[in-house]
């Protein structure tokens, strides 16, 4: 399903980077860990943001666990489950990481957008 997702959002908006920033520390961050934390920020825990992207929880967790060895801080809470059911929600460095990978993203696509259209123009995208 998020396969399906990235290729539509592909066509509608044409050819563009896939970036990953590789910090110092080692940690990576990609357009995966990104989509996690926005989709956590949206189904409000980490398992349904695991199901909406096709992982499992396990993975998920996995992920986030990274983000918050990596950047020295957590990137979600989670609130134990109960009567009402567990759940997640972003930090606001969680937030802080999503803002600054989709900025930098757009920054990097518009500053590319003139050769990535020549290379689809050439049938290379």
């Amino acid at each position: 399903m998020p396969r399906a997702r990235k290729a539509e959002r592909n066509e509608e908006t044409g050819p563009r980077l896939s970036l990953r920033l590789d910090l110092s520390n080692g940690l990576r961050i990609g357009p995966g860990k990104v989509r996690l934390l926005e989709e956590i920020g949206r189904a409000g825990s980490i398992s349904g943001a695991g199901r909406a992207l096709g992982m499992s929880y396990r993975r998920a967790w996995e992920l986030v666990e990274a983000l918050n060895r990596g950047l020295g801080e957590p990137v979600a809470e989670t609130v134990a489950g109960g009567a009402g059911g567990g759940g997640a929600k972003l930090t606001a460095r969680g937030e802080e990481v999503v803002q600054t990978y989709r900025a930098i993203e757009a920054e990097a696509n518009t500053a590319a957008a003139a050769r990535l259209a020549a290379l689809a123009r050439r049938g290379a995208g």
